[in-house]
């Protein structure tokens, strides 16, 4: 696989940990970086999936109504759930 460096400042103590992670698992702290990289990659492209989907709803009117959504909130500190 090809790869490419990237640089990175970042504040000692964030630093601080990911050697300290990198001396328990006995891993590079490079591998800690590309870890932690890919996870974060992998949550935003969930996130923006998630967005795009909910967008969408949206746009369809796949909608529920304030006031139903308040009345269905507000029903919830009573014996009557909706």
């Amino acid at each position: 696989m090809n790869t490419k460096v990237l640089t990175a400042h970042v504040p000692l103590p964030l630093a601080k940990k990911v050697d300290q992670i990198a001396a328990r698992l006995e891993r590079s702290r490079g591998w800690i970086v590309k870890q932690a990289l890919s996870s974060w990659i992998d949550q935003e492209e969930e996130r923006r999936k998630l967005t795009l989907e909910a967008l969408a709803d949206v746009d369809s009117g796949n909608v529920i109504d304030h006031q139903a959504m308040q009345a269905w909130a507000d029903s919830l500190d009573t014996d009557k759930s909706r």
